[in-house]
């Protein structure tokens, strides 16, 4: 068996997303820097500049500027982007669904680990939600960013995804784990109130224009460096090579020129192994194509009414976008149904550059029966995109610093003082913010010669040093 080849770098030239080719003024970041000099120098160096890469930024200038941390100069960041600000698929391409689990898959992770990093999984999403919800309303965003509360339901279609819920919220339960907002509901009231002939649960949840939240963020960060630091964003500037120049320092090479650095920060998600050769394969980060569809519902928004829902064990999700009239036929924002390409399942595919007609097929013909009457059969998507996900087989992302995932191997001191956070598993709107923060706080005790205090929602085994990879 030949050894999996590390990702490419993204496509020059991906499908079109709603969420930032519906409107001329989605991005205003878009091309940001991309015609400025780049800096010769940096701190810290950034490769990404989606949610992570934003937020890393973000609670670095936030750590400083709150006296949690102390430095001897004016601390300099520059967020590096391959293509333009925030195209990939957490940001510019996904869902847009800002929605902490609240129980599923609850049995499963107490049986593979153990009930206390069970719970912390979704402490974990529940503070990434509340601290993104609560910097949102701080500053006023909510109507900037589409910010919508309604609820998320989890249909089960099949006995079987009834039994296995109702068993991982009893294991919950039992485990005190907070489950305030579960509301259990029955075919009958599925049925009368949304048109669906199937029981769920609903769970608390929040939407959002994910694009113009990380563009808040970076704007947030940038306006309030401060004296303590200094921030830049460079798009169109793909990273080719991460080279070592002094003992202490790294050379970012880029298709621009070469920026000399202390730290590096892998914000790249699916295509960490790009960089990272070693991250290649089952045991690393696997590039995994998602899809996603925006279509028009035959109905008005009254019948459609506002909630976000799931089914098919999350293959599927979708939820209708904000509209200003009760009548108004929504835009409804569909995606997933990889399973339709089983078994390859879109993994290991890291081109968003255009669709599968079977994953296609499979979300056009979704809705419509299980919906009756609120969607036509034969219309077809106004627009319909992909983009890639960076999965684990443990489904957990890797956070820290990058040597340490290499204990064995003697290349492992090229990678001192650079770190990850990438590997979400389709969960990166809620993770990716809070793993950024905990990147933030190793950098700045590293540099402050402090002890990096673990947060107590943070699971264990997220941290690099205990995921190892050879």
């Amino acid at each position: 068996m030949h050894p999996t080849p590390p990702a490419k770098l993204p496509s020059c030239n991906p499908t079109r997303s709603f969420w930032i080719d519906s409107s001329p003024d989605a991005n205003p970041l878009a091309d940001e820097g991309s015609q400025d000099p780049l800096p010769s120098e940096a701190d810290v160096c950034i490769i990404g500049a989606g949610i992570t890469g934003v937020g890393v930024a973000y609670h670095l200038i936030e750590l400083l500027n709150d006296g949690s941390f102390s430095v001897t100069h004016p601390f300099s960041i520059v967020i590096l982007e391959a293509r333009d600000f925030c195209q990939m698929l957490f940001i510019g391409r996904n869902g847009g669904h800002l929605t902490p689990t609240a129980f599923p898959k609850f049995a499963q992770r107490q049986a593979l680990f153990n009930t206390l990093e069970a719970i912390k999984s979704y402490e974990l999403e529940q503070y990434t939600v509340s601290l993104l919800v609560k910097i949102i309303e701080e500053n006023g965003w909510a109507t900037d960013i589409d910010l919508v509360e309604g609820g998320h339901i989890n249909i089960l279609f099949t006995e079987k995804e009834a039994k296995n819920k109702c068993k991982d919220f009893d294991m919950a339960r039992q485990a005190q784990l907070n489950l305030d907002g579960v509301e259990w509901l029955s075919k009958e009231e599925v049925e009368e109130e949304y048109g669906a002939p199937y029981s769920g649960f609903r769970e608390p949840e929040y939407n959002v224009w994910p694009l113009k939240l990380v563009t808040k963020l970076y704007q947030y960060a940038r306006a309030h460096t401060g004296k303590y630091a200094s921030l830049s964003l460079h798009t169109r500037t793909p990273v080719t090579a991460v080279t070592h120049g002094t003992a202490s320092t790294y050379t970012v090479v880029t298709n621009r020129g070469s920026i000399s650095c202390s730290r590096v920060v892998h914000a790249t998600n699916a295509y960490a192994s790009y960089l990272l050769p070693f991250l290649a394969g089952p045991d690393g980060i696997i590039p995994t194509r998602g899809q996603v569809m925006a279509t028009r519902a035959s109905v008005g928004i009254d019948q459609i009414r506002i909630p976000s829902w799931s089914g098919k064990e999350g293959f599927v999700y979708w939820f209708p976008r904000p509209v200003t009239q009760d009548t108004e036929k929504p835009l409804i924002i569909i995606g997933g149904s990889r399973d339709a390409t089983a078994p390859s399942y879109e993994l290991y595919v890291d081109d968003d550059s255009e669709t599968h007609p079977l994953v296609g097929k499979a979300l056009r013909e979704f809705l419509p029966p299980v919906f009756e009457g609120k969607y036509d059969p034969d219309s077809e998507p106004e627009m319909e995109w992909t983009g890639i996900m960076g999965y684990t087989k443990m489904g957990d992302p890797f956070v820290g610093p990058v040597a340490d995932l290499l204990v064995a191997n003697p290349d492992r001191d090229l990678y001192k003082k650079q770190y990850i956070a990438a590997g979400y598993a389709s969960h990166g709107m809620t993770r990716a913010f809070g793993c950024a923060d905990v990147i933030a706080q190793m950098i700045l005790a590293e540099i402050s010669n402090k002890e990096w205090k673990e947060p107590d929602w943070l699971p264990q085994r997220y941290l690099t040093w205990n995921r190892r990879v050879e």
